[in-house]
């Protein structure tokens, strides 16, 4: 059962929960995969265009916040639906929260890497 177990067995344990709902999300969530392609499209691109360790870890950083800000989503998305598809006001509303949250992330990747990109322009 969760939360029995100890020491480094639960460590074990929430590493294969989290691979669980890595593949749940891969396989149910189209937004996931579209995003995790641009990650793997993009992180050898940061790595290439940061010129220091400062600039590759926020480029990729920012990337990797868009699958954890889509991951929440998800969570909150599937909680949702869990609980029926008839409209109910404060339902929609945690979606469009979720929604939003993704977007922000979104715009924190094009900010970081249009001001670095900048930045290496000038």
């Amino acid at each position: 059962m969760k939360g029995q177990h100890k020491g480094p067995f639960r460590f074990i344990k929430a590493a294969e929960y989290s691979w669980k709902g890595l593949k749940a999300t891969f396989k149910h969530e189209e937004a996931f995969r579209q995003e995790l392609l641009l990650v793997v499209i993009l992180a050898p691109v940061a790595l290439w265009l940061g010129n220091t360790g400062i600039e590759r870890a926020l480029m990729l950083g920012s990337l990797l916040l868009v699958l954890i800000v889509e991951l929440l989503n998800s969570a909150v998305e599937a909680e949702v639906d869990r609980h029926g598809t008839e409209f109910n006001k404060l339902a929609g509303r945690a979606k469009d929260m979720g929604s939003a949250a993704v977007m922000i992330s979104l715009i924190n990747v094009a900010m970081i890497w249009g001001l670095i990109i900048y930045d290496q322009l000038s």
